[in-house]
Formats: structure tokens, C-alpha cells, sequence
């Protein structure tokens, strides 16, 4: 044994670490403790800044002694010159350097950093912007170093080409660089304010042509990655629908009327002046909704319930200055004023001022596509480009197109149904508008769930039977027309949304999941409900059922159990 190296055995080394360990955050505690004495003595001095110096060393991450070393460095302004405080700054930016070099995800650090920067006499922006090419080369995703950048160009007045160039060049090297492409997005406008925000097909078509490019060349060479498809997505531009009054509605048997916008808003907003009426109060369709696309006011009685008079109401949106009519002519118990939008104004995601670029990319796509059958980044884009040509004729391979969706991205399966219910109710929206019925039925779609239901509010008969529908969820109470209810075979547990329809008389929900009593309850609310059809729901089975039932729903006269 004589000549060997005694080695400590591994509970010998342990014990050491620890005893290490304890050593240094007995140091650590004694110099916090002593920092936070100073801080309340309000002790401001080069040995303060020193002992939180020693401390953010080993822990950049603590919040409070950035602070106490931010009130030290104000209080050194009130004392020294500008030069000496430029060295002091100086001095800082080089230990937040050893900061970051420890943690370069450090929020403490960054933050800090572009406080100083802000502060310093004379900064040094090329030595930041290098700073940052430096952090960004080790990891090109550092958000923090992104911010700080952003800082550093606009406080230094970087060109913004001289920006995008940069994006050119982190791209170039790698396709996947999502913060890059993101800043990109943030670039462009700037450098073409004149362009819709962000640079559509409607605007400068040299411009676009250059980042299609660019982001083909991306998704081509790698298909799978989802920065350029997220960017490409963004170029392609948002269609924005104009905000307007969709629909008035006016009934003289219920006395009331009912707004529809096109998107939701607070009662504040709008108003109905009327001859008969000094002031008249809105509610929304559903307790749940402090903001709704649809409001509805009950008249006093006998405001129009005189069937020999016409009666002309006026709503007006004072938040957007506009107004719409309605008259409700002598010898009618209903009226309505609606907007008749296209199918592009009402639900396209994608712009659509230039449909010809929107096919060649369309065009693009589905030759990736054949190259990668089973890419689900190519696949959704496609599926959004159909949606923004032509709904109605692409709508069975859009339908095709989600079931590969859910085959090879089987974790996502529920989103891809609930995307494709959306976009089958839109469709089934559009062929009710070019038909001009008030009958909506979508019955045996495999619909997980409901959408658009503010563009129902004219429909006297929904069908949504033989679905995969859970709830009827509270926008359900949008149908103020609503006479009729069909959604037999589902899975729906809840009736949250029939709340208060004010000509609802008939429903049925055979072979559903209705289990209590108190998922009934909503009924109640629905004064001229006279058949329910229950057969096939849990409830069923509880006793005295009937009876029970007699007594919440007293206006039904046609019971089926």
C-alpha cells in the first residue's frame, strides 16, 4: 500500500461539499444581512456598492440589491462630475458583463443594463450593439438580449435596413431563428409605413415578392420547422372586417328589440332614441357577458304594440359614429335590418385584396405538399389559403385535409376538430345567407363545438343532431329568434346558453348526457316552451322525475322521458 494515493471515499466527499457549502452561505447570509442594515440606515458609499457588488457576483437574480445599487449610483450623481460618472458607469457595464457571462438570461442584469445605458453621460451604442451580436451568437433566442437590442437601435438611431440586414444574415445561417423572423415582422412597417401593417399582398409588391421568397426558400429547405410557417403566416396579412351594426332586430309581440355588431361591446356604447321613449335599458343575452355582440332592450308596454301604426327605431354606435334603421311597418309582428357581407368580409383570417398572390401561394404550397404529404405546418397553410380563396369550393379537400391533420398530429386532434366545426359553420352560415332562410341546420358534421352564433340571431330552427357537441355553451342564448331546437345524439351535459328565448317551444335532446335536474334549470327561463323531448339522457332515471319536472317547466305540455 506504500506510494499510493489515499482516495476519499464518496461519503467523505460529500460531507466536505456540504461543509463547503455551509462555509460560503454562512458568508453569503452575513453580507446580505449587513447589505440590507446599510440600505436601512440609508448608508450610500463606495463600501455599499462594493458588499452588493460581492453578492450579485454569485446571484444575479436578486431583484432588491439591484435596486439599494441603483439608489447608490443616483446619490454618486449628486456628488461627482459627469466624467467621473461616466467611469463609474463604465465600471458597471463591465461587472454586468461577469453578470451575464454567470447567467445571460439574468433579468436583474438586463434590466440594470439599460438602466445604465440610459444614464451614462456618453454611451458607447457600437459596444452594446457588439455586446448583443456576441449574446445572440451563443443563443440566438435570448428574448432578454432581443429587448435590450431593440433599446440600444432605436436609443442610437440604427437605420432600419441596416436592422433587417441583420435579420438577413441570422436567417441565412439559421432557418430556424424564430426571434429573428419575429423582429423582421416588427421591421418591415417601419421600413414601409406606407404598406398595411403587416406588408400584405395589397401593398408594395416588390417588397412581398422578397419575403415570399425568403420564407419559401426556409419551409422548402426545412418543412418541419415552425418559425418561417409563423412568419409566413404573419406576411400573408389578417383580413380586418369592418366594424359595423350587423343586424336590428324588432318583434311587436315581445316588444323588444335586439342588436347584433359585429364584434362584442358594453352597453355604453351605443343607444336607441325613440319619440315614445325617454330611457330604455339594455341587457345583455347572458349574465356571463359584460361585453356581447348582441344586447337586447324590452320596450315599455305599448310603445309598439299597436299593429296599425309603422314604427321607425334608430341605433346609434356613438363609439364607431354610425347608425342602423329599422321600420317596423304597419300590419308586421317583426322586423329586421341586416348587413349583407360577403363571405370574405365575414370570416376570412387571411387578406384577400390580392386573390392572384394568394393562389400562387396557394400554388407553392400544395407543390410542398407533394414533396411532404404528411407535413401538418403545409397542411393547416393550405387549409387557410382555401379558406381565403374560396370556402365553399374547397370545403371537401379542407375537410380531407383536417382528418390527415389529425392522423399525423394525433396530440393536437382536438384542436383540429374544434378548427374544423368553426369552419363548417361558417360554411354552413354562407349557404343559409345566399339561400336567405332562417333555417340553420348542421346536423351529422361531428361538431365539437359552436361558433358564429351572433350571426344567428334571425334563425327560428337550428338542427344540430348527431354531433359531438358537450354544452350548448352561453352564446347559445344569441338566438333570440330561436323557435325550434334539434340536437338529439350528442354528448351535451349542459344547457347553459338556453337562456331566456323568448319564442323557443319546442326541443329536443334524445340520447344526450343531461344527468340532473339542474342542468334543466336554464329552461325556465324560456316562457313559451311547450314540448321537451328526453328520452335517452341519465335524468331520466331519477325518480319522481316527471313530477319534478312539472313543476320547473310548467309551461311544457308535451313531455317525453
Amino acid at each position: 500500500q506504500h506510494g499510493r494515493v489515499k482516495v476519499k471515499s464518496t461519503a467523505q466527499q460529500e460531507e466536505e461539499k456540504r461543509k463547503e457549502r455551509e462555509k460560503k452561505l454562512k458568508l453569503y447570509i452575513t453580507a446580505r444581512d449587513a447589505c440590507f442594515s446599510k440600505r436601512k440606515e440609508g448608508v450610500l458609499d463606495d463600501d455599499a456598492l462594493q458588499l452588493t457588488q460581492q453578492l450579485l457576483s454569485s446571484n444575479p437574480d436578486f431583484a432588491t440589491l439591484w435596486n439599494y445599487r441603483r439608489e447608490i449610483l443616483m446619490h454618486m450623481e449628486t456628488v461627482k462630475n459627469e466624467d467621473e460618472m461616466q467611469k463609474v458607469y463604465e465600471a458597471e457595464l463591465s461587472f454586468l458583463e461577469s453578470c451575464l457571462k454567470m447567467n445571460p438570461k439574468s433579468y436583474g442584469s438586463w434590466h440594470h443594463r439599460c438602466w445604465v445605458s440610459t444614464r451614462l453621460p456618453r454611451p458607447d451604442w457600437a459596444r452594446e450593439l457588439s455586446l448583443c451580436d456576441r449574446c445572440l451568437s451563443l443563443d440566438d433566442r435570448n428574448f432578454h438580449c432581443w429587448d435590450y437590442r431593440r433599446m440600444v437601435v432605436k436609443m442610437s438611431g440604427v437605420p432600419v435596413d441596416q436592422e433587417l440586414a441583420f435579420t438577413d444574415r441570422l436567417i441565412g445561417s439559421n432557418f430556424s431563428n424564430y426571434s429573428s423572423w419575429h423582429y423582421r415582422s416588427t421591421l418591415l412597417p417601419l421600413l414601409h409605413p406606407e404598406s398595411p401593417d403587416p406588408p400584405s399582398p395589397s401593398g408594395d409588391q416588390a417588397l412581398v415578392s422578397v419575403e415570399y421568397e425568403l420564407v419559401r426558400n426556409a419551409f422548402f429547405t426545412d418543412p418541419n420547422d415552425q418559425s418561417a410557417w409563423f412568419y409566413y403566416r404573419w406576411l400573408l396579412g389578417r383580413a380586418e372586417r369592418e366594424e359595423i351594426i350587423s343586424c336590428v332586430f324588432v318583434s311587436r309581440e315581445e316588444e323588444r328589440v335586439a342588436v347584433a355588431f359585429s364584434r362584442p361591446v358594453n352597453v355604453r356604447s351605443f343607444s336607441l332614441p325613440h319619440k315614445f321613449l325617454q330611457r330604455v335599458e339594455w341587457r345583455s343575452v347572458h349574465p356571463r357577458f359584460k361585453h356581447s355582440p348582441v344586447w337586447i332592450c324590452d320596450l315599455p308596454p305599448g310603445t309598439i304594440s299597436d299593429i296599425v301604426n309603422e314604427h321607425n327605431l334608430t341605433v346609434h354606435w356613438t363609439e364607431k359614429h354610425t347608425h342602423r334603421d329599422c321600420a317596423l311597418y304597419t300590419g308586421r309582428c317583426e322586423s329586421w335590418c341586416r348587413d349583407s357581407a360577403t363571405d370574405q368580409e365575414l370570416f376570412s383570417e387571411l387578406s384577400v385584396e390580392k386573390t392572384s398572390v394568394l393562389q400562387s401561394e396557394l400554388d407553392s404550397c400544395n407543390q410542398l405538399q407533394e414533396l411532404e404529404p404528411l407535413n401538418k405546418w403545409c397542411l393547416l397553410t393550405v387549409i387557410l389559403l382555401m379558406r381565403a380563396l374560396d370556402p365553399l369550393g374547397y370545403e371537401k379537400e379542407t375537410l380531407a385535409h383536417f382528418q390527415t391533420l389529425k392522423e399525423v398530429d394525433p396530440m393536437r386532434s382536438a384542436y383540429y376538430s374544434d378548427l374544423c366545426s368553426k369552419f363548417m359553420i361558417e360554411n354552413t352560415i354562407l349557404k343559409m345567407e345566399y339561400a336567405e332562410v332562417r333555417v340553420f341546420s348542421i346536423a351529422d358534421k361531428n361538431l365539437t363545438t359552436l361558433c358564429h352564433l351572433d350571426q344567428l340571431l334571425l334563425v327560428t330552427h337550428i338542427s344540430l343532431s348527431s354531433n359531438q357537441l358537450e354544452q350548448l355553451p352561453p352564446q347559445f342564448a344569441m338566438l333570440q329568434c330561436l323557435e325550434v331546437l334539434e340536437a338529439d345524439n350528442n354528448k351535451i351535459e349542459k344547457l347553459e346558453g338556453v337562456y331566456q328565448l323568448p319564442k323557443l317551444e319546442e326541443v329536443l335532446l334524445r340520447n344526450n348526457k343531461i344527468s340532473t335536474l339542474a342542468d334543466l334549470q336554464p329552461l325556465a327561463s324560456c316562457p313559451k316552451l311547450k314540448h321537451l323531448d328526453l328520452r335517452g339522457n341519465p335524468v331520466t332515471q331519477t325518480d319522481n322525475i316527471e313530477a319534478e319536472l312539472a313543476e320547473l317547466l310548467p309551461s311544457v305540455t308535451h313531455l317525453l322521458l
